[in-house]
């Protein structure tokens, strides 16, 4: 029985602490343990959180690891069944999207370096090459973004056709592409080169401009716009 309450006062300790000190006060573990609850007979909560959080694989650590497990990865945890795994990647998801939601509100669209910081988390790590589209209007707002493919082996594949009927249904007055590549390296090769300039000179005769092209690399970018590459295909 003595067993049991201490189990018990183990995994309310950090729902108590919570109250008591604020959520900034917690530690990864502890925060993990109030969202899971229940731990296991063998292992309080707190004990479980922590076992989750030394799953995720350098450079992603701690709770940012967690966006790279898989269902199946974390349900192989003993206490982690379909629900509370289902429960994890749901909260590292939302948890992107708030970092990203605030990163919008001061996006500045005219900076490069901004669109690559509001992007690199969400593709850095990717292992598959994805392609974006943002269609924006005369203050250079956001009208639309679209994911023009996923998991191809290079942008050669993304139809300058649904480019500028996305942009033209968004009623677009300016595009950008985004891109990432999975090796880390965003150095441009050829056929990024002549799929933007092509892209480029169609925008111009379309009245429809290429702002920018920026590939994401890991934790690095390439601007077409700042190296002077835009419509350059050499």
């Amino acid at each position: 029985m003595k067993q049991k309450q201490n189990q018990v006062t183990q995994q309310e300790m950090p729902y108590e602490k919570f109250l008591r000190f604020g959520a900034e006060n917690l530690t990864e573990g502890e925060l993990l343990a109030i969202i899971l609850r229940t731990g296991t007979k063998e292992k309080p909560a707190l004990e479980l959180a922590k076992e989750v959080l030394a799953l995720g694989k350098y450079p992603r650590t701690g709770l940012l690891g967690l966006h790279d497990l898989s269902l199946e990865e974390l349900e192989r945890v003993k206490g982690i069944g379909e629900v509370k795994a289902v429960k994890l990647k749901s909260i590292t998801e939302l948890a992107i999207r708030i970092s990203r939601a605030v990163a919008k509100n001061g996006l500045n669209i005219k900076e490069p370096e901004t669109i690559a910081k509001y992007y690199m988390e969400k593709l850095r790590h990717r292992k598959a090459e994805c392609v974006y589209l943002l269609c924006l209007d005369t203050k250079g707002l956001i009208l639309e973004e679209k994911k023009l493919s996923e998991g191809s082996i290079n942008i050669s594949v993304t139809c300058p056709r649904d480019i500028f009927l996305t942009a033209l249904k968004a009623e677009a007055v300016n595009i950008i592409l985004i891109h990432n590549h999975p090796s880390g390296d965003p150095s441009p090769g050829g056929i990024d080169l002549e799929i933007t300039a092509r892209i480029a000179r169609m925008g111009i005769e379309l009245g429809i401009p290429l702002l920018d092209h920026v590939i994401i690399g890991d934790n690095v970018y390439y601007s077409f716009r700042e190296n002077g590459k835009l419509g350059h295909s050499d």
